[in-house]
């Protein structure tokens, strides 16, 4: 049934479809730069520590729409975006999977200095004139950390967007926390979050007894709402693979409560700059408060809201709806 969903969808969104003429040309790969490679390209960028490289992969041709995906974290992995691959190509939507620097099969120089959010916006913006995209088909997804490197992108460099999708994040890194205070952490079981609250104040949090407690009070209800030992394998892969010292540096060491150099982000006030079309997506059961989520859409003059039934991944946990809606934004823009 969910299979003949995905076609129907995608059959629907394809006509009058002014991308790929046919599935040949949407997999048509002659004359790329990266035909050897399978689609991945190592991307040499300039930073305050030197070059160093980036790794992305394309799959697909589609001059008129052309996404990239920025990950969470700070600093996980492209891998749990996998998902797409189910979708995106019937969609006719050429799309870029990115592992940030720092984080995946990118490099991982150790230098603090490079953990900060303008460098990283200008490392999205060399990678997007390498890959050679532009105003007339570049669209950006971010989801959660990513949505706050969107947001950033957008309001720096909107002149080179078409289109911009914040999933699964707010504006505001105190607006969150007073979120996670107030709405998440009463829905905990009582005895469970004095636990946690313990070790966060004794800071051990390298007890195994903190994530055994975090995984089932908060990864499980409102991560990816299915049992953990189920989660699909580039979700795990993804999580296995973060660069925890990155991670721990700019969202802090507290896995209920962000910190770190992200503590104080807040860009509520500057939404209705963002003048391009935009789409933010949320959950019913999200990390993320999703009243706030549908607020930031109403406060972008081109803005719309997806809300789904799923959690911060809802593009596993309420894939229907967070992919025909996706699927339908580009389109609209495209």
């Amino acid at each position: 049934m969910f299979r003949q969903f995905a076609l129907g969808v995608v059959a629907a969104l394809l006509a009058g479809c002014s991308g790929p003429a046919s599935q040949s040309d949407y997999f048509d790969n002659a004359g790329r730069e990266d035909l050897l490679a399978g689609g991945v390209r190592m991307i040499e960028i300039d930073t305050p520590d030197g070059p160093h490289k980036v790794w992305t992969k394309r799959t697909g041709n589609n001059p008129a729409l052309k996404l990239l995906l920025l990950h969470g974290g700070p600093a996980f992995t492209h891998d749990y975006f996998q998902a797409f691959d189910s979708f995106l190509p019937a969609a006719g939507i050429e799309y870029y999977y990115y592992d940030q620097l720092g984080a995946g099969r990118s490099d991982r120089p150790d230098n603090d200095d490079l953990w900060t959010i303008p460098r990283f916006v200008d490392e999205v913006e060399q990678v997007r004139v390498a890959l050679g995209l532009d105003a007339t088909n570049f669209c950006i997804l971010g989801h959660s950390w990513g949505g706050i490197l969107a947001i950033e992108y957008a309001l720096a460099h909107q002149d080179k967007v078409k289109c911009v999708i914040i999933s699964n994040m707010m504006a505001s890194i105190p607006a969150y926390n007073q979120y996670a205070a107030e709405v998440l952490a009463p829905g905990f079981d009582p005895a469970a979050l004095s636990e946690i609250m313990a070790l966060e104040e004794a800071k051990n949090y390298s007890n195994p007894r903190y994530m055994e407690l975090l995984t089932k009070e908060h990864y499980e209800k409102h991560i990816l709402r299915m049992p953990a030992d189920e989660w699909p394998e580039p979700v795990n892969h993804a999580f296995a693979m973060h660069n925890p010292h990155i991670y721990t540096l700019m969202q802090g060491p507290s896995e209920f409560r962000a910190s770190g150099r992200l503590e104080n982000w807040d860009r509520t006030a500057d939404l209705a700059t963002i003048t391009v079309p935009a789409l933010t997506i949320g959950g019913a059961y999200d990390t993320m408060d999703p009243k706030h989520m549908e607020w930031m859409a109403g406060q972008m003059p081109n803005g719309r809201y997806l809300g789904t039934s799923g959690s911060h991944m809802a593009f596993y946990d309420d894939q229907e709806t967070y992919m025909r809606g996706l699927i339908g934004f580009l389109k609209d823009v495209e």
